[in-house]
């Protein structure tokens, strides 16, 4: 299976344009995809985005998803496994990592100050 991703070499992100608000999740998170794209329908593909919280933001029920995903906290706070008001939970600091494999619930999740995700989604190999 080929990678569906293009040779880009070191440059500068504009993080001023391109965020878009992903299917299912509150309008104060947002996503920029920087490369490559994921077919959730044909389970193929990979991308890599960064995905931010504006602060107080949070998701209410778990997530789950056939692709492998491994998400590093680069800024802000993250916390994992709040209730649907947003309380609870375990938090954590930027360079935090965690890989998750297809079918493992995850979530729900909150920041408080904000932060900003570095996430690599990809199907395995067929």
């Amino acid at each position: 299976m080929a990678i569906n991703k293009v040779h880009d070499e070191f440059y500068t992100l504009d993080l001023t344009t391109g965020w878009e608000v992903p299917p299912g999740y509150p309008s104060g998170i947002q996503q920029k995809i920087l490369s490559g794209a994921l077919d959730e329908k044909n389970k193929s593909g990979s991308r890599t985005r960064l995905l931010r919280f504006d602060p107080g933001v949070y998701t209410t029920k778990p997530f789950v998803h056939d692709y492998w995903e491994e998400v590093f906290l680069v800024t802000g706070d993250l916390t994992v496994g709040n209730d649907d008001k947003g309380e609870g939970g375990q938090s954590f600091a930027p360079f935090t990592y965690a890989v998750r494999p297809p079918g493992a619930f995850h979530g729900p999740f909150k920041s408080d100050k904000g932060c900003m995700l570095l996430e690599i989604h990809y199907f395995d190999p067929a």
